[in-house]
């Protein structure tokens, strides 16, 4: 029958306190086992115990393997447990828990969960205390989370930290990172994120493409715009190029809306402005080229 954490909890301690080592089957089933804080409590408390009696009586000075680490933060991330989750990342600490990056994700894919920024933020700083190493995964958790919550200034900050850490952003981050640039209306940050992308992937996905046609409509070059949507269009394997279409339709019915919403209120009209004049400019240069693609303009209208 399974048992509790709690008997568990009470068969370790009975072991402990008999001078014997318990099985590491009662740890691992005890791990699995927890369903509330109060478990989550015995399980650090046993830990410590286990720590100690592993020192004092075994002379083994090395912490538990990594994947019972990652399992310990596991636990905690399912019971929503966090701040006893934040404990196994500090290096030294009294639970013979090395911390990794790993069970760092599973706390954040946590806060991706709830949208918790605050959360997120303490894990990025004990990570940042305890000099883990950020990984490409841990960037697309925390970009994800920042364009979910919608806070650009975080996004701009964790990314900035994650490029100074040497870290190889996958495609996935940067098409977050660029899609969000243009969302927000800042056509200098996806010139920047772009150069950076460009170093280490070579092709446009439709996202990171898209942004950059923003981009140049933000900078009112239409004519710009429309050469990128030829070029994507071109360059994108066959399965993908019907999406062109979509992604069009989308800049021209709910892009406006978004961005312009987003400028300073003086900023707003003459923004409004522009796009109306300038987005069916694009459509038609792209005609003109020769990328006749039909899209519905009559969403494009004055904001009342």
């Amino acid at each position: 029958s399974e048992k509790s954490a709690e008997e568990l909890y009470q068969k370790m301690l009975k072991s402990v306190e008999a001078q014997t080592m318990p099985p590491n089957a009662w740890l691992w089933s005890m791990i699995s086992s927890c369903s509330s804080e109060e478990d989550i409590k015995l399980l650090f408390q046993i830990l410590q115990k286990l720590r100690i009696f592993r020192l004092s009586n075994l002379r083994i000075n090395a912490n538990f393997n990594d994947h019972l680490c990652m399992k310990v933060s596991e636990a905690c991330a399912r019971v929503g447990v966090l701040d006893y989750g934040l404990k196994v990342l500090w290096n030294h600490n009294v639970y013979g828990i090395t911390p990794t990056i790993g069970s760092a994700h599973y706390l954040l894919q946590h806060a991706k969960e709830h949208n918790d920024t605050k959360l997120m933020e303490k894990i990025m700083q004990v990570l940042r205390r305890n000099s883990l190493p950020l990984q490409p995964g841990t960037a697309d958790i925390v970009f994800s989370i920042c364009y979910n919550t919608d806070r650009w200034d975080l996004l701009s900050k964790y990314a900035a930290r994650f490029v100074q850490a040497g870290v190889k952003l996958r495609r996935t981050a940067f098409d977050v990172w660029m899609e969000f640039a243009a969302k927000v209306g800042d056509s200098q940050s996806i010139w920047n994120i772009n150069s950076l992308r460009g170093k280490s992937i070579k092709h446009y996905t439709l996202t990171s493409g898209f942004a950059c046609v923003k981009g140049s409509l933000l900078e009112r070059r239409p004519e710009n715009a429309a050469a990128t949507i030829k070029l994507l269009h071109k360059h994108l394997p066959d399965q993908k190029k019907p999406f062109v279409k979509d992604e069009l339709q989308k800049l021209v019915a709910e892009w406006p809306t978004e961005v312009i919403k987003r400028q300073k209120k003086d900023d707003r009209k003459a923004m409004e402005e522009a796009l109306i004049e300038d987005i069916p400019k694009m459509i038609s240069s792209m005609a003109k080229s020769g990328l006749d693609i039909s899209v519905d303009l009559d969403k494009l209208t004055r904001q009342p």
